[in-house]
């Protein structure tokens, strides 16, 4: 038997067998892979990576220029608080001034120089009809 005879007898089905083409088959179900095509070229990353660094840079400017702006203030606040520290002891030298020259023995020397004498009496004036009331007196001039 030549090599060509021998795979047709081969190919042949046994007697009592039934043939691979005669056979009922099963009815073939409908397969759940499919064919997926690789992508035409890959996407590249670059405009990823310079979204975030452009985030990354927002970020740090901000907070440098906060970080600058919160020292601004804290030198304007220095400031304003010896400008009030001043102020306030101002304030507290002219109460005490205002003190000294409205006591008693202050004012009767203020009213010396301005040519003013203390009066030897009392007297009210009332204002329905002009009567003068009490007792007053004419100085001596002294």
């Amino acid at each position: 038997m030549s090599a060509i005879a021998a795979r047709a007898h081969a190919a042949l089905p046994a007697p009592g067998r039934p043939s691979r083409a005669t056979a009922p088959s099963p009815s073939p179900s409908p397969s759940r892979l499919r064919v997926v095509r690789a992508p035409a070229h890959a996407r590249t990353r670059v405009p990823f990576v310079l979204v975030c660094m452009a985030v990354l840079a927002g970020a740090l400017l901000s907070a440098l220029l906060l970080n600058t702006q919160m020292a601004s203030n804290a030198y304007e606040r220095y400031d304003l608080s010896n400008e009030l520290g001043r102020l306030d002891q101002d304030a507290k030298d002219l109460v005490a001034q205002l003190d000294q020259k409205s006591s008693p023995a202050e004012l009767a020397r203020s009213a010396g120089e301005l040519g003013m004498v203390p009066s030897e009496g009392t007297g009210w004036i009332r204002l329905s009809d002009g009567k003068v009331q009490g007792a007053p007196a004419a100085s001596d001039g002294r």
